[in-house]
């Protein structure tokens, strides 16, 4: 059991933080072999595909816009939105109030609303994930790649997506537990701003690599089909959703994306400050 002045129990606690990140690695692999299972259906994705459905309501975006914006205004509803790890696809501005009473969270993060990478998470995982690892199929009608399945289809982008923007926007927790661990090696490229130094600062290159060794290999456990013995059939043609795409989603987008963060998150972390408070910090060795 921990007391409350454990350091270990501290959400900014950076052992924490990883086995948050590391628990979304399964949730992200397991949302993704959801989503492979359905063809690429890229109608959902146009702004035209559902115009006899959407437009007459006025509403002019896609199928999975709309599928967002609904989705989001009823978790806006029940304040998921209010919680500092979480960022909506929607424009907050276009979202509800909550309906239950606001929860007191600790001021954990400076103003983690001001940052916000989903139109980037959006497009790659249009762009090159859903492809990438979707059936191909042909319909009755010869049409390509759709298989009819919207509803399941759009479902499964949304978590998907939900996950992985919650994965990459948790780089400011990272962020600001560094920073706490060693303020004085972090004030000066605030200062001077300096985002090549603040990235050498956060980037741990063996960290990476393990991170995308444990991938590979729990990519081809979740998605492998089992034999008769109960190991998994090494047979590339018969997995859930390939291993390496799922490296390749972590070592070209989510990665990147999330140092993106932590390095933007880092150049406001003095925002408000005075100059006395900034001092303090630069003074600081090691943890407050």
């Amino acid at each position: 059991m921990t007391s409350a002045s454990d350091p270990s129990s501290s959400p900014l606690d950076l052992e924490n933080i990883r086995r948050t990140l590391t628990r979304l690695e399964d949730t992200i692999i397991f949302l993704l072999i959801e989503r492979a299972q359905f063809a690429h259906n890229p109608r959902m994705y146009t702004k035209d595909g559902f115009a006899d459905v959407l437009h007459r309501d006025g509403f002019t975006g896609s199928w999975l816009e709309w599928l967002l914006r609904e989705t989001e205004t009823s978790h806006a509803k029940i304040r998921r939105y209010d919680s500092p790890d979480e960022h909506p696809f929607t424009p907050r501005a276009d979202l509800p109030a909550p309906i239950l009473p606001p929860l007191n969270y600790p001021p954990l993060l400076v103003d983690p609303t001001g940052i916000n990478v989903n139109p980037a998470i959006v497009t790659f995982y249009l762009d090159s994930i859903v492809p990438s690892i979707t059936r191909t199929v042909t319909d009755h009608l010869g049409k390509a790649n759709d298989d009819g399945n919207y509803g399941s289809a759009g479902t499964r982008d949304i978590e998907c997506l939900q996950a992985i923007s919650r994965r990459i926007h948790c780089g400011m927790f990272v962020s600001e537990s560094k920073f706490l661990s060693h303020p004085a090696a972090f004030v000066p490229h605030i200062l001077n701003p300096n985002p090549d130094e603040l990235l050498a600062l956060i980037t741990k290159p063996a960290v990476e690599a393990a991170l995308l060794v444990r991938l590979e290999n729990k990519a081809r456990w979740y998605g492998a089909e089992l034999g008769p013995d109960g190991e998994p059939v090494r047979d590339s043609g018969k997995e859930k959703v390939s291993a390496e795409e799922v490296v390749r989603l972590y070592r070209e987008y989510i990665i990147p994306l999330t140092k993106d963060v932590e390095v933007e998150y880092l150049l406001h972390r003095l925002d408000g400050l005075s100059q006395a408070e900034i001092d303090a910090l630069a003074a600081q060795q090691g943890p407050a």
